[in-house]
């Protein structure tokens, strides 16, 4: 009689399948939560660019409720920045684009844009409507 067989309880331990497919779960909520993140940076970025937007929008109009004669393309930086909200502000703002470079803001336009270089619009979302990096239409 062998009685230390059957006292002896049962091992159980994890499969190396069961073992990979933890790991791929891992990996696979790991990378999702990566993903979302970067997204959430993009819209963060595009959320402050269309305040700024929005700031020196509410100062080109103020600019033009003074000045009604005033043509709003011979609008320059210089006749919009007192009546930026701060109040003491030296110069327009600027904001950062999804590589990391700071963009001016063109301002003899209505609404204002964001400037990609050479006058060209930057807004990355593709949409000028959506009111993220751009005042909308």
């Amino acid at each position: 009689m062998n009685m230390q067989s059957q006292t002896t309880p049962a091992r159980r331990a994890f499969t190396l399948l069961e073992m990979t497919i933890v790991i791929m779960v891992l990996i696979a909520l790991i990378s999702t939560g990566l993903f979302v993140s970067g997204k959430m940076d993009e819209w963060k970025l595009g959320r402050e660019a269309s305040e700024t937007l929005r700031r020196v929008y509410s100062a080109q109009r103020m600019f033009l409720a003074d000045n009604p004669t005033k043509v709003v393309s011979t609008i320059v930086a210089a006749d919009i920045i007192p009546y930026l909200p701060p109040g003491n502000a030296t110069a327009l703002p600027t904001v950062k684009s999804l590589t990391g470079a700071q963009l001016g803001i063109l301002v003899n336009v209505s609404p204002p844009v964001i400037n990609a270089g050479s006058g060209v619009p930057y807004d990355p979302s593709g949409d000028i409507r959506d009111h993220l990096w751009d005042v909308g239409e």
